[in-house]
């Protein structure tokens, strides 16, 4: 696809401001959608909305298809019956509004969201209703039922066993003897639908709140990584799908090679796939994962894809990414497939790190736009990443979520020299500022989309970073503050974004 010019705003859900600990799909999100139409933004970008698992990253899941419960907003519960406000109000979610406290939410919000399902279990039957739920809770278990059986299972399962790793399960349950899963369903169905409850809820919100972006004519760009964690939903109940023994283990895990972010590279961990086996059976479960995708998202940016050219394989137990290999990729076979089963793709390509030609071909022939990172630009020479050699089919960004924030990049991370460099390219004086100076560089680039984060437009310092790579510790928890999403500054945006032709008409 190629976009028409136009611009968008980086803002995960979590680092959403308002009450109860994190960033949820009640009005806080529907405030800043109104903040984006107020601003001329036409896209919406945020990052991967799955269930946080290691390190709290949305990039490790344990699921590739379930929603956040975290997410799911309590006020919005509270109107629907299910909570009343005593049951969450008063309660400490952190000291420090600025950030998510991830241990305080697993210790407190799922004790408040089994309320309320145990106040869903007593509303039924439901009055009108032949049947003990309303209509949309059986749509949605239709719709859902190729992945939600094995999610719920798998998190009940996890549940009864401590939340350790499907690993250390008993064995009857990690390799799923049917006897055992009869067994286990039998003893544990209220648990399993607790479950399935906190995905029916999340979905409910989650399409009011994308029905009210269409409304104000706002795209969401969502985040899938090309991976799915090790300890996952996916992992234990489609262990055919990865490089795994007769155990489930994986053999080799992902990761990339020593780059920019780190001299070590990453060792993600998580299990690669038997493309092999993906071939063989036509990409049904990409076609099924990328369906999904795209019946909550309007845009979809894949992370890492030059995964799907080459991709680093580790050896299964080394401590480092330094002793991987490249492996050839399914390439547009994947794409294809893809385009044959879901018709015109709205992809855009994550397609930074160590790049070869054979990846910059599959990105041409995909069409997908890819990124370009002014953080990367500035190394005294003519890099790609400076805004005049922007090709017009691309997304720019000044920097991603795996950046510094501008502020923290240009006071900590630039040389004298470089510094200098970024002052003379943008022309940047004091009247206007440096960072908007930056900014309106990207602004004015010749890249169809520009997505500027949030982070970046409040000027915030390098504490407001998302995720430093190849630090496990203190990631994903900066929470914008409502006071700065004046209405000045969303004419400030508008103001730019006009200027260089990408406000919405």
């Amino acid at each position: 696809m190629e976009f028409k010019r136009c611009s968008g705003i980086l803002m995960p859900i979590s680092s959403l401001p308002g009450g109860y600990g994190i960033g949820s799909m009640g009005k806080p999100a529907h405030d800043f959608v109104d903040f984006l139409a107020k601003a001329g933004q036409t896209i919406w970008q945020i990052l991967p909305v799955g269930p946080t698992g290691y390190a709290d990253s949305p990039y490790q899941s344990c699921s590739a298809f379930a929603g956040n419960p975290y997410f799911i907003d309590l006020d919005l519960l509270a109107a629907d019956g299910l909570l009343t406000k005593k049951d969450y109000a008063a309660i400490n979610w952190g000291g420090d509004a600025a950030h998510v406290d991830y241990g305080t939410l697993y210790e407190k919000r799922f004790a408040v969201l089994r309320k309320a399902y145990a106040n869903f279990l007593k509303k039924r039957p439901v009055p009108g209703y032949e049947t003990p739920y309303p209509d949309d809770w059986y749509r949605f278990r239709f719709l859902s039922s190729d992945w939600l059986p094995d999610y719920c299972l798998y998190m009940a399962i996890k549940e009864a066993n401590g939340m350790v790793d499907w690993q250390q399960w008993p064995r009857a349950l990690r390799v799923r003897e049917p006897e055992a899963l009869a067994e286990f369903k039998a003893e544990h169905a209220g648990e399993i639908e607790f479950w399935a409850f906190l995905q029916y809820e999340f979905d409910r919100q989650w399409r009011a709140l994308h029905a009210y972006a269409k409304k104000k004519g706002v795209a969401i760009m969502g985040d899938i990584p090309i991976y799915v964690a090790a300890d996952s939903a996916d992992a234990w109940a489609g262990r055919e799908l990865f490089e795994t023994d007769a155990e489930g283990k994986p053999r080799r895990v992902a990761g990339c090679p020593p780059d920019y972010f780190a001299a070590d590279g990453q060792l993600w961990g998580n299990p690669l796939y038997d493309w092999d086996y993906h071939r063989r059976t036509g990409y049904a479960w990409w076609i099924l994962r990328i369906r999904h995708a795209l019946s909550i998202y309007d845009i979809l940016r894949i992370d890492h894809f030059r995964g799907f050219d080459t991709y680093w394989a580790i050896p299964a137990g080394e401590t480092t990414a330094r002793n991987g290999r490249w492996e050839q990729g399914p390439r547009m076979e994947l794409f294809r497939a893809l385009h044959n089963a879901l018709g015109s793709l709205p992809i855009v390509a994550e397609d930074l790190g160590e790049m070869f030609d054979s990846v910059r071909e599959l990105l041409a022939e995909s069409g997908f736009p890819g990124m370009k990172v002014l953080q990367f630009a500035f190394t005294g020479e003519d890099s790609v990443d400076l805004p005049h050699n922007y090709p017009r089919n691309c997304v720019a960004y000044p920097g991603t979520h795996d950046n510094n924030t501008l502020t923290g990049w240009f006071a900590e991370e630039l040389t004298a020299a470089q510094r200098k460099q970024v002052v003379d390219y943008f022309a940047l004086t004091k009247q206007e500022g440096t960072l908007r100076g930056m900014l309106r560089g990207v602004l004015a680039s010749t890249a169809a989309l520009a997505i500027i984060p949030m982070a970046d437009w409040l000027e915030e310092p390098a504490a407001a970073r998302m995720n430093t790579p190849g630090q496990a510790q203190g990631n994903w928890q900066w929470r914008a503050d409502a006071k700065k999403l004046t209405p000045a500054l969303a004419a400030e945006i508008r103001v730019l974004t006009e200027r260089y032709f990408r406000a919405a008409k």
